[in-house]
């Protein structure tokens, strides 16, 4: 399919487009994952969304024969490392991860030489390659069940979120050894004045993920009974989305990527989502587009593959990883 005859199905309008993608995909027998991060249509016509977590535990249960993964690169890895009999395709490869890319395997095996005997703790926004060379992987979902789950005696290395590893120490009280990476949307957002905006509206609740440059100085100011803590919670994208729902509260601050806005008013129509930055956009989620997808699934690209000696490693890493801890589940589109 040329990009110009994708462009016209989109042109054509959602409906005419979502239709051709769900015929397509029930032809290649896939099954589409997207990301809580993606464009409202890609989100809409996915067979589940959900965050990095829940769509992993999808593609390890699917008996899907062709996964096409609407995320970044490292989630589609992961999905060919629980996967691996499956095709598993991204239909766009510039769909990278700047925190993903603050750390290397040379770089991580010379920092493993620094400290033997550490348990390498690695967020699951890193390349097949790094995860190859940790112990145990985590999410936000799960961070802080990982690291409990390891000795109190035992000497962690967390990487490569220098955010979510400060998080998770104050959640666990526990020091670890942390690499200095940072999302670059996420690092971007900037609380301004929390204290006051809560306190003219005690209707409203903040919600923050771990990964925000932001969640320090919201936790210091929890700390310091500054902001109220039965109104701030600091959650992953599945545990905003499962929050907003159970919460007694109709308005929220929200700060992560603002692609979750489209989800939390998907789930919750009565309720109003406002985010702390509205430029908060990751240009690499975006980078795939409802053309992508529909080239993707039509022609199979851009097809996934790990080499074998990477896989067996990093799968280890992973599997660990989805044994332990609550999930925030995923949602059907």
């Amino acid at each position: 399919m040329s990009a110009a005859d994708a462009g016209a199905l989109v042109a054509a309008g959602y409906d005419t487009w979502a239709a051709e993608v769900r015929r397509l995909a029930g032809e290649r027998g896939a099954l589409i994952l997207a990301h809580n991060y993606q464009v409202p249509w890609i989100q809409d016509v996915a067979h589940q969304v959900g965050d990095s977590l829940a769509l992993s535990r999808v593609a390890a249960d699917t008996d899907a024969r062709v996964i096409v993964f609407c995320g970044v690169h490292f989630m589609a890895e992961t999905a060919k490392l629980l996967s691996p009999d499956k095709t598993v395709l991204l239909p766009d490869l510039r769909a990278g991860c700047s925190l993903a890319d603050s750390i290397t395997a040379d770089q991580l095996r010379a920092w493993k030489a620094e400290h033997p005997g550490a348990v390498v703790v690695a967020y699951v926004n890193t390349s097949a390659e790094v995860k190859a060379e940790s112990d145990i992987c985590c999410t936000s979902s799960n961070a802080v069940d990982v690291v409990r789950s390891i000795p109190a005696d035992t000497e962690i290395l967390f990487l490569p979120d220098m955010f979510l590893g400060a998080h998770v120490e104050r959640q666990t009280g526990r020091s670890m050894q942390i690499w200095m990476g940072e999302c670059h949307v996420h690092a971007g957002i900037q609380p301004g004045d929390l204290r006051a905006r809560m306190e003219a509206e005690p209707g409203v609740e903040l919600m923050v993920h771990p990964e925000c440059g932001c969640t320090t100085n919201v936790i210091y100011l929890l700390g310091e009974g500054e902001l109220p803590a039965d109104r701030t919670k600091v959650l992953s994208t599945g545990g905003m989305v499962a929050e907003a729902g159970s919460s007694p509260n109709t308005r929220f601050l929200v700060a992560t990527e603002t692609g979750i806005l489209h989800q939390l008013r998907k789930a919750q129509p009565s309720k109003t989502f406002e985010p702390i930055d509205r430029a908060a956009e990751c240009r690499y989620m975006k980078a795939i587009t409802p053309e992508s997808l529909l080239v993707a699934v039509r022609d199979g690209v851009h097809e996934i593959t790990i080499p074998d000696d990477v896989a067996v490693r990093a799968r280890r890493a992973v599997e660990r990883m989805i044994q332990i801890g609550p999930s925030a589940g995923a949602l059907r589109g």
